[in-house]
């Protein structure tokens, strides 16, 4: 459930009106919903109360918006990094050091020292040479730090292979097979209290069968690693929960997922931590655009709207489905190729698809996209970068203003020896 609803024929994010939100800030922008993502968060957490010992995480990358954040954070989670400048954004939306998670293949030594200094609760170790080089610079700090190392289960999400992490050819975590000798030898290094492990194997999982394989793995590592005398505390199960991105599309919910953890730890005695992203997020937003004409096509017609690829980048890079609707649906439907105005024909939002009648100058909603939207929004085409609203009941602010072109040119010289 989400709260974008349509009432008295205009599409409305909670009880502000989305043309009035288009009106003051202009097209295309994101429009978050407050009330959605505390809902989303409290659904999560209240799914996985059923285990005694749990830690959340948000994955920081699916909506790194400072005001999105201060909401999870009141929420009760902490952040999911992968680069010390998510780390930088989750302190200053007040998020707890200790509550952060610092993941990512490519830690610098400059990354993993602020870290540190900055009392980063746990580092998820990538390879063994970057756990060797963690605990140099702790030790010579005077700190230890607290870390668990990613294994790579060598299971197939089932997911678009872009997002596809856990396969012994992803570039994610050390091999299953050799994570007992990496683990022991990690362990007994100055400077590192290694206490878990970590695993996860893609987005927008859809299936929860490969998770409970992957799990299952941990689950006989786990063991053999206490056999062998080693402490666990902690287990990283890490996040990848899908959402529905078509209407009437039925997915394994936060109930399904939990049920299949807790059945697969039940005797693990450990603290066992999630860090959901796209699940939290991707219903909580919408991006707003406008219909700038409607072009006659060789099919169907072409409806050229005014956001583009460099806003939403999702489905140039996955194919992937965002249901596009009217703002103000007639109740008429036409079938079209939805498309921006970048010079690239990846630039689609949808081909051939049976949706609500729009011309020009109509607003149309790009559903389900709080989630991988604005974060990965570019400046191809010398194009603006756009700018994110938050909704709390019937009032909004601009959360991330639109940053014009003229601003980015200004932050660019010419050479001398051009001049």
């Amino acid at each position: 459930m989400d709260h974008f609803q349509v009432k008295n024929g205009v599409l409305h994010a909670e009880d502000v009106a989305l043309p009035a939100i288009a009106e003051a800030v202009g097209t295309p922008v994101y429009v978050y919903s407050e009330a959605t993502l505390r809902r989303h968060a409290r659904v999560f957490r209240e799914a996985l109360s059923i285990l005694p010992k749990t830690h959340f995480a948000f994955a920081v990358k699916s909506n790194p918006n400072l005001a999105v954040l201060r909401v999870l954070k009141e929420e009760g989670f902490g952040a999911d990094v992968v680069s010390i400048g998510e780390a930088r954004r989750a302190l200053a939306a007040g998020i707890p050091g200790a509550d952060i998670v610092f993941s990512g293949v490519g830690k610098t030594d400059e990354e993993m020292a602020e870290a540190l200094e900055s009392g980063i609760g746990q580092f998820n170790l990538e390879s063994e040479e970057e756990g060797v080089e963690l605990a140099r610079i702790a030790h010579e700090k005077g700190l230890t730090a607290t870390a668990a190392l990613r294994v790579n289960p060598d299971v197939d999400a089932g997911t678009h292979d872009k997002i596809s992490t856990g396969k012994a050819d992803n570039k994610f975590g050390v091999p299953y097979f050799s994570a007992k000798d990496i683990f022991a030898r990690l362990s007994a290094l100055p400077g590192m209290n290694l206490r878990g492990l970590a695993v996860h194997i893609g987005s927008q999982i859809t299936n929860l069968d490969p998770s409970r394989a992957a799990f299952a793995k941990m689950g006989v590592l786990l063991a053999d690693l206490r056999a062998a005398g080693h402490t666990i505390t902690h287990l990283d199960l890490g996040g990848g929960l899908g959402v529905p991105y078509r209407v009437g599309e039925q997915l394994p919910g936060p109930d399904d997922y939990a049920a299949m953890v807790a059945e697969v730890t039940k005797d693990w005695d450990v603290t066992v931590m999630f860090e959901p992203g796209r699940v939290i997020t991707g219903n909580s937003g919408v991006l707003v655009s406008k219909v700038v004409r409607v072009k006659r096509g060789a099919n169907n017609p072409f409806v050229v709207v005014d956001a583009a690829m460099n806003d939403l980048a999702r489905p140039a890079m996955y194919d992937a489905w965002h249901d596009c609707v009217a703002v103000r649906p007639s109740g008429e439907t036409m079938t079209a190729n939805v498309v921006g105005p970048i010079c690239e024909s990846s630039d689609t939002f949808a081909r051939n698809r049976e949706m609500d009648a729009v011309t020009t100058g109509d607003l149309v909603a790009f559903r389900t996209a709080g989630a991988y939207g604005a974060t990965m929004a570019n400046t191809y085409n010398s194009r603006p970068l756009v700018p994110e609203v938050l909704v709390s009941g019937d009032r909004y602010a601009v959360v991330a203003n639109r940053i014009e072109p003229a601003t980015i040119l200004a932050a660019e010289q010419v050479p001398d020896w051009l001049k």
